[in-house]
């Protein structure tokens, strides 16, 4: 949701965009290839909050569920679920690259400020958006929630050797999920500790119940393994980057398929469904987001390198720019396209009222692809603007947040 926060982390960027006028320095031209991936990911992050919003009447316990969701809507769910770990892979490599131009100290205390904020936004506006409950009524700590608590631990981390980072990353992701028999039941000792950091659970604090939706743990990995990748963008040949992208994205999507095949370690095991191919498909690709299993972590990451190298290689392309764009102000998107869909939404009860059970819907995922589709380019000229007021007013501050 996601990354949503390494707009900040950026060095300055003073060159045009790709597509405008003027050459691109190598050095800024390197970085819109990041701005460019965590942009596309954020419309694709779009397309399932959309789906959040207007299409709850169906009854979907788990989205990507091979036995009783419709093929369509699995897809469709399927798309975004590289948003989440790009977004937090991107924050490492962000503020890896921030630390390139900034002592160790000042580093540290921009990650722990700024995932401090994000904890603070998550508490406030974005609760409030999802639900509009006030006061609420239940607490969901999500995506920015799980974003800005593995920055302030990545703020102590970076403290560590680089090959310390990457190997606590590597331990985490490929190890967690031996953590999963576990099992500390309501009212044990550390059983809300262990919703925190591994087990997505619901925990009440004096009769206020709070959901621990992203799980703590994983993300922390997820993040180190971000950080690791930072010297490869610090300097260097582009072609030797773009192959070392290539070569760790596939490896991570080889390492995916093998696991999932051998069926023994990484993942809830995937099934043969008789008589239905797609369905069986459906099983193999249907990983678990909550908490980040290895092999989700394997599939959506080696994506998102691969991507990155793509984006790397053709990054003066007008269709890279757009999308550097997007990514250029991530937290300003994030919290505009939900407060834009949360009005959208009670316009639209207000036109035509309820009409599924206690919601509003519309009839089929198709209307959803389609108000996808409308709803880009509006959100882009907003996104430009702020964009653009961050570039122009280095003066205030706390711009550099969002």
């Amino acid at each position: 949701m996601a990354s949503i926060t390494t707009a900040g982390f950026q060095p300055d960027r003073t060159a045009s965009p790709p597509g405008a006028a003027g050459a691109v320095p190598r050095a800024a031209a390197r970085l819109v290839s990041i701005d460019a991936l965590r942009g596309f990911v954020m419309v694709l992050m779009l397309l399932d909050h959309i789906r959040e919003a207007f299409l709850l009447w169906v009854p979907i316990g788990d989205p990507v569920d091979a036995l009783t969701v419709d093929p369509s809507s699995f897809f469709s769910r399927l798309t975004s679920t590289v948003c989440a770990p790009v977004f937090v892979a991107l924050t490492g490599l962000g503020a890896y690259l921030y630390g390139q131009k900034h002592s160790r100290a000042e580093t540290s205390a921009f990650l722990f400020k700024r995932g401090a904020l994000l904890v603070l936004l998550e508490l406030t506006v974005v609760n409030f958006v999802w639900r509009a409950e006030f006061p609420p009524t239940i607490l969901y700590l999500q995506v920015i929630w799980a974003i800005g608590l593995s920055m302030i631990v990545l703020s102590a981390l970076i403290r560590l050797p680089h090959a310390a980072i990457l190997a606590i990353g590597v331990a985490i992701v490929a190890g967690h999920n031996l953590l999963s028999p576990i099992d500390i039941p309501e009212g044990a000792p550390f059983h809300t500790l262990w919703a925190f950091l591994h087990d997505r659970g619901t925990v009440s604090f004096g009769g206020f119940p709070v959901r621990f939706s992203y799980p703590l743990l994983p993300w922390i990995g997820v993040i180190c393994l971000g950080w690791a990748i930072g010297p490869w963008f610090a300097g260097g040949d582009p072609a030797t980057r773009q192959r070392r992208l290539l070569q760790a994205g596939a490896a991570m999507l080889i390492g995916f398929v093998v696991l999932r095949a051998i069926n023994v370690y990484g993942d809830t095991p995937w099934f043969v469904v008789p008589g239905s191919p797609i369905r069986t498909v459906m099983s193999f690709l249907a990983l678990t987001k909550y908490p980040p299993s290895l092999l989700f972590v394997l599939a959506t990451l080696g994506v998102g390198l691969l991507l990155l190298a793509w984006f790397d290689r053709v990054q003066d392309s007008r269709a890279i720019g757009w999308l550097a764009i997007f990514g250029g102000a991530p937290m300003f998107f994030y919290l505009f396209h939900l407060y834009v869909l949360r009005v959208m939404y009670l316009a639209a009860v207000a036109i035509w009222g309820i009409n599924h059970d206690t919601v509003f819907g519309f009839p089929s995922i198709q209307w959803i692809w389609l108000m996808w589709i409308a709803m880009i380019v509006p959100l882009y000229f907003p996104t430009r603007w702020f964009s653009n007021l961050k570039k122009r007013r280095k003066d205030i501050g706390w711009l550099k947040y969002f």
